[in-house]
């Protein structure tokens, strides 16, 4: 069984009057360990299936399995317990929170899970020297660079352990050699097993890839490794 199963997945929202169609009919399967690209240009449907893959949005029609689980069957309360524990999330904007340290930002979804004081703080230091930034564990993100920030956050992502790693655009926002560093980051991370998925629009990040999967107007359009 693949990890991720995705069958006639269709996605449409309401403006005004009009129903617009954003996802057509996706079919996808990934399996655990992949290193997974999805590209295609602005408004293709990529942000929209990442956030249904997410658990952040429902679709309209067709149905996403995570390890056997339909999504679309879910309750609110599943879902949140599955992002909470499933997905780690890294973002382009980092969405760090900047007026507490990063052993702090890092412990965040811990907490949420309710991991114990001292198991959530070793665990944010452990994650945080992974990255190299054991020695800005008490620093705030703003006083960090770009590419620091982008490392706080994936350490983040990795604080429940789970299963699948959601990245959109985690280089967009960084200069070149920032790039370099998050993508060595991220290729070691599959290399040890997990598996990822990141929408990017720069193919020079896809090289470790195991699949590219190019989208155009809510549909898959080519699938190339």
């Amino acid at each position: 069984m693949s990890l991720v199963e995705i069958s006639g997945l269709e996605k449409s929202y309401r403006v005004g009057e009009m129903e617009v169609p954003v996802l057509k009919g996706i079919e996808l399967e990934i399996e655990e360990g992949e290193f997974v690209a999805l590209m295609g240009p602005s408004g293709c449907g990529k942000s929209t299936l990442m956030n249904i893959l997410g658990c952040l949005d429902r679709p309209s029609k067709g149905r996403v399995l995570l390890k056997g689980r339909d999504l679309s069957r879910l309750s609110d309360r599943d879902l949140a317990r599955i992002r909470r524990e499933e997905i780690g999330f890294v973002f382009q904007s980092f969405n760090l929170i900047g007026r507490i340290s990063n052993l702090m930002n890092v412990e965040l979804p811990m907490t949420i899970k309710e991991t114990a004081r001292n198991a959530r703080s070793d665990r944010a230091r452990e994650l945080l020297e992974s990255v190299g930034l054991g020695h800005r564990l008490d620093y705030s993100p703003s006083n960090l660079s770009g590419g620091e920030r982008q490392r706080v956050a994936i350490a983040r992502a990795l604080a429940n352990d789970p299963s699948i790693i959601l990245a959109d655009e985690p280089t967009g926002n960084l200069d070149e050699r920032s790039t370099t560093e998050i993508m060595e980051i991220m290729y070691e991370l599959n290399v040890g097993g997990r598996t990822i998925i990141m929408v990017t629009h720069d193919v020079e990040t896809t090289k470790d890839c195991s699949r590219m999967v190019w989208m155009r107007d809510g549909m898959v359009q080519e699938v190339t490794s």
